[in-house]
């Protein structure tokens, strides 16, 4: 708590915030980012949420914030595990990090004060504590933020990360008006035609590796050029692999540019995805971590491979 008290001390005595996202941003850096940025406005302070994307099921968590123009004098980030995460925007805020909140046990980001809690379920759980210790008013608005980041971040509570707490704090967000239907029918149970025809497209992809314990599946350039698909829809791939009875690592690659892939890894608690991403300097949680490689297609699955031996 005393992290959390003084991130919230902090909070409440700097102004001109610019809130850092990390790149291919997901539901809990997003909601984090806003409920924040919220929160500040809130108090008569000036903020802003910097992102390199906002994909379209995200847009709503932006309706109550307000557009301010000023000089940014204090940068802070959430769900940021390593500067490399902030994308194209790290050139520009290399360095210049305030206050860094997270929830990765691996947090690499160099920060002045950090206030990293890798017991807590979601980055918005963090939050959601910071805003209570400032005294911030938990309105509607907010508390979709945060309800949007926790939901996400557990799989809509079914993710062994869940705790009694991340139902109490969910609870605490419902009594303050949060649609909870409307957000989980867009985060879990709403597809489009072109998010379909790519899953159906990976799918075809899908390899089993070490006696079917492994499943790695791929998401290609080429394949998002032909079905005219964008980042926005490849949300919600990652969890597929291990979707897969018997499947105790799962493996996707997404490649960013040319032979350069994004590695995500979900795996059993036995695993430890995140000591396995740290083979490949990358990190993340004990079920759910990423790394980046650089090769082809088959040079990549290749080194994947022989880590997966060694851990299986």
């Amino acid at each position: 708590m005393n992290e959390k008290r003084a991130a919230a001390d902090f909070l409440l005595s700097h102004d001109n915030y610019e809130i850092l996202t990390h790149t291919n941003p997901d539901g809990d850096t997003l909601g984090s980012g806003f409920a924040l940025c919220l929160a500040l406005q809130r108090l008569g302070k000036r903020a802003r949420v910097i992102t390199d994307s906002l994909p379209r099921d995200f847009v709503f968590l932006t309706k109550d914030v307000e557009e301010q123009r000023f000089d940014a004098e204090t940068i802070v980030s959430v769900d940021v595990a390593d500067e490399k995460l902030l994308g194209g925007n790290r050139a520009a805020y290399s360095g210049r990090i305030a206050l860094c909140i997270d929830h990765h046990r691996t947090n690499k980001v160099a920060a002045p004060l950090k206030c990293v809690d890798a017991e807590a379920a979601s980055n918005c759980e963090i939050l959601y504590d910071i805003l209570t210790l400032m005294g911030v008013p938990m309105d509607k608005s907010i508390a979709s933020c945060l309800y949007t980041g926790v939901s996400t971040d557990t799989g809509c509570f079914k993710y062994g990360n869940t705790t009694s707490r991340t139902h109490r704090i969910a609870a605490e967000l419902l009594d303050c008006g949060v649609d909870a239907a409307a957000i989980n029918k867009v985060m879990f149970d709403t597809k489009s035609k072109l998010k379909l025809r790519m899953e159906r497209e990976i799918y075809d992809t899908m390899e089993f590796y070490a006696d079917d314990r492994c499943a790695i599946i791929a998401i290609t350039q080429e394949m998002m050029r032909r079905l005219g698909v964008g980042e926005d829809e490849l949300e919600g791939f990652a969890s597929l692999p291990r979707q897969i009875e018997g499947v105790r690592i799962g493996l996707t690659l997404r490649e960013k540019e040319e032979n350069v892939f994004k590695i995500s890894v979900r795996s059993d608690k036995e695993t430890n995805a995140a000591a396995f991403c740290e083979r490949f300097g990358g990190g993340g949680h004990i079920e759910a971590a990423g790394c980046q490689l650089r090769g082809t297609l088959e040079e990549v699955k290749a080194r994947l491979k022989a880590a997966v031996d060694e851990v299986l």
